[in-house]
């Protein structure tokens, strides 16, 4: 790419830091260092149009974790590891309440449900019978006891007749939240570049040297947010996991309303302008969804179709809208990596599904590493 002087001049030149992903993360990372460092320059490198990845491609859940998700995770983590995975989410999405306002990203707190199949009687039982201690456990975050079971009042079929109800939960609205995000940067001061991928860095004494297809820069200390991408730059423990996601046209007389999960969260649906959002199915192909390529497949999509017309929407007529796919960062374990790599190179990445909820304190965590 030829550039100009006033072009490498304006935003090519004198780098303090370069931040790679435009995600939550990565916005939030630069936000936090220009606050911290005011008079630094700040460069954001995105390789979409638009921040791929996650944060543009979620279901928008404001969530903690459902009940059986708490339980599996007691399982391979600690009493104490888990009250800390579910206060990370809490103090997540309160710091992004605070950064960015409620009526900002459209937040509503309606409730999160997690509905059991007719047949899944061994999950759905250990689900009550762990209910109070569950309670106990995490009422020091949330100040009173978040789940409580509930009559399914939205009419799904083939489930159980109540779901397991976490009070607290909500949904936001992922666009507008973004949006706000980049404003905010851009407000700031932030250097924001789209369609700008980075294929290679490297360690050249006090700076890194990064190349791009577009340009080569060097910069003072290189920040990667990249999350599920992560495995391009560097080995750390953390897989691609695709997630595909549909929604239905408008929906005339839709009840439904809150979020709601099933299977152990690897289905995951939402009421937002009349219609339902419907994703996940990736339990179905783990091999084929460990990928870090866009797209759908006929199973999950197919899938996804049968159990919105059977068990959620059965007296509905619908049509789907649109269908699009995000890719997570996940690992054998739920805690992000946030990390130093080397001299000048840091990375937070590894969200494990969950970027909503701790993406904002995972980029305050990033930034924190450079004094």
């Amino acid at each position: 790419m030829e550039l100009s002087y006033w072009e490498y001049k304006t935003w090519l030149s004198n780098i303090d830091f370069t931040v790679v992903g435009s995600g939550i993360v990565g916005l939030c990372c630069a936000i936090n260092l220009k606050a911290r460092f005011p008079k630094s320059k700040i460069l954001v490198l995105e390789k979409g149009i638009l921040p791929q990845g996650a944060s543009t491609k979620n279901a928008g859940f404001a969530c903690f974790g459902s009940i059986s998700e708490i339980i599996s995770d007691l399982e391979k983590h600690t009493e104490e590891e888990v009250v800390e995975l579910v206060q990370k989410r809490f103090s997540g999405i309160s710091r992004l309440r605070k950064l960015l306002g409620d009526e900002t990203i459209d937040l509503q707190i309606l409730g999160g449900h997690e509905v059991f199949h007719e047949n899944d009687s061994m999950l759905y039982e250990k689900c009550l019978k762990s209910l109070d201690k569950i309670n106990e456990m995490l009422h020091p975050i949330f100040g009173e006891a978040p789940f409580f079971k509930s009559p399914n009042q939205f009419g799904f079929k083939k489930i159980k007749s109540n779901y397991i109800t976490h009070r607290f939960e909500g949904q936001l609205n992922t666009g507008k939240m973004m949006l706000s995000l980049l404003d905010k940067a851009n407000r700031e001061g932030i250097y924001v570049l789209n369609n700008v991928s980075v294929t290679s860095f490297q360690e050249k004494g006090e700076s890194v040297e990064v190349l791009t297809e577009k340009f080569q820069i060097e910069t003072n200390k290189l920040l990667i947010a990249t999350n599920g991408f992560a495995s391009q730059f560097f080995e750390e423990d953390v897989k691609p996991a695709r997630a595909q996601v549909l929604v239905t046209k408008p929906i005339e007389d839709l009840q439904l309303k809150g979020t709601f999960h099933f299977d152990e969260g690897y289905y995951y649906f939402r009421n937002i302008d009349n219609r339902v959002l419907f994703g996940g199915g990736r339990n179905l192909d783990y091999s084929a969804e460990e990928t870090t390529q866009f797209g759908q497949t006929d199973l999950v999509q197919n899938e996804l179709e049968r159990l919105l017309k059977e068990m959620i929407l059965p007296d509905k007529q619908f049509e789907i809208d649109r269908r699009w796919s995000g890719i997570m960062g996940v690992g054998p374990q739920k805690k992000p990596i946030v990390k130093q790599i080397s001299a000048n190179v840091f990375c937070g990445i590894r969200l494990g599904g969950m970027g909503v909820a701790i993406g904002s304190l995972v980029g305050d965590e990033l930034a924190s590493l450079l004094n």
